[in-house]
């Protein structure tokens, strides 16, 4: 079945554009949705217009999002999580937390830009793309630290869990 797009659709095809599509598809999702219409000469006449100014919105878009990925292409992101004495988090590490620590950086990521393959559920370095569009890919150094050894990893200074233990291991032998 051939269908008008009203709006852009991720891997189908932008405002403007006949597409085909299975009948079940147009018929239980793009056309209740309002995503698409059933193509006409009329319709098809009345959105020349602004399938221009789409079209020329989607290349500014494209534009801002590679420069935002240039941007970004070097960087790591901290983030400091509890972990157990094994390195293994409580929880895991999210997109959000990921996104919200390159953000804190000055970098433009949204939630939905961050692709994480698995979870992250172990302290150490990850690499995490980042998806701007389906061929700006760009991987970013994610490292995991437990709570407490940030500041210390930054001074050079011994964690202060390990400190804890240390002292408990000397009281315990005298």
């Amino acid at each position: 079945m051939k269908v008008l797009l009203c709006e852009d659709v991720r891997k189908l095809g932008y405002f403007g554009d006949v597409v085909e599509v299975s009948e079940g598809y147009a018929r239980n999702y793009l056309l209740p949705q309002r995503l698409a219409i059933v193509p006409s000469e009329s319709n098809l006449k009345s959105l020349v217009d602004e399938k221009a100014k789409r079209a020329e919105q989607r290349i500014q878009q494209r534009k801002h999002l590679e420069a935002a990925a240039q941007k970004v292409k070097d960087a790591e992101a901290v983030i400091s999580a509890k972990a157990n004495e094994q390195g293994h988090l409580f929880g895991s590490v999210s997109e959000k937390e990921i996104a919200a620590n390159l953000r804190d950086q000055g970098f433009e990521v949204a939630d939905d830009v961050v692709v994480l393959m698995g979870h992250i559920k172990e302290v150490g370095t990850h690499t995490v793309n980042l998806e701007f569009a389906d061929d700006i890919i760009v991987p970013v150094k994610v490292v995991v630290v437990a709570d407490g050894q940030q500041i210390a990893a930054e001074s050079g200074e011994q964690a202060p869990l390990e400190n804890q233990q240390s002292a408990q291991m000397e009281s315990s032998s005298q």
